[in-house]
């Protein structure tokens, strides 16, 4: 069994590729009790997202931006979600996404090689197969300035930044400054990421560290 958590729901999914959820269901993204076949599943604040096993995409909550049109999707092997779109990682390298209402801002066309994909707050984040990375949408702090990235083995979309492992160990960040997520500099031996509000990491010995928001205790590790 896998569970995914958002704020104020809890999705489960099950080896037998039903799911279940529970929690803050006013836009229906808890209304996923029909599904099945489903192997991934990835979850934001609004709505639910599953991805099946024969390549294509069910979506279930709010769909304000369009985050819930996924229909026609296919072939599709990964899955992400942020709070206003959904993306989906084709098996042939290419990247679907809701553009947030069609606004081209947010347009992935063109993008091929990609082998992760991450969808931040407003943003998407494209991880490619020589370890560039590739970014389109809000880039109001900053978070879209991947351009001179290598060597990069993995991606995480926060809310304002942008994380990456290096093949050494260490990671890069750009975007939001004022709260101490971007302070990663002295961080190696890094072997998984994760971002938020704030920016986590996973050391070789099985350590963790984290910086960033802590309002609530969510670096204390």
């Amino acid at each position: 069994k896998n569970i995914y958590v958002y704020n104020s729901h809890v999705v489960e999914l099950k080896d037998d590729g039903t799911v279940t959820a529970r929690g803050y269901n006013y836009y229906g993204q808890c209304d996923v009790s029909d599904w099945k076949d489903i192997v991934a599943i990835a979850v934001s604040q609004f709505h639910t997202v599953g991805l099946k096993k024969d390549g294509t995409v069910v979506a279930a909550g709010r769909n304000k931006f369009g985050e819930c049109d996924v229909k026609g999707w296919k072939d599709i092997v990964f899955i992400d979600a942020s709070r206003y779109h959904t993306v989906g990682l084709k098996k042939d390298g290419t990247v679907v996404s809701t553009e947030v209402n069609n606004n081209k801002k947010f347009s992935v066309s063109g993008w091929k090689d990609i082998i992760q994909i991450s969808a931040g707050t407003g943003n998407t984040i494209g991880l490619k197969r020589d370890g560039t990375v590739v970014a389109t949408g809000n880039n109001q702090m900053g978070e879209c300035n991947v351009k001179n990235w290598k060597d990069i083995v993995a991606i995480d979309a926060g809310f304002g930044h942008t994380v990456g492992l290096k093949k050494d160990g260490t990671v890069v960040v750009v975007g939001f400054l004022s709260d101490g997520r971007c302070n990663v500099k002295n961080w190696k031996n890094i072997i998984a990421i994760s971002a938020g509000g704030h920016t986590v990491g996973l050391r070789k010995d099985g350590t963790v560290v984290a910086v960033g928001h802590n309002k609530s205790g969510q670096c204390n590790v």
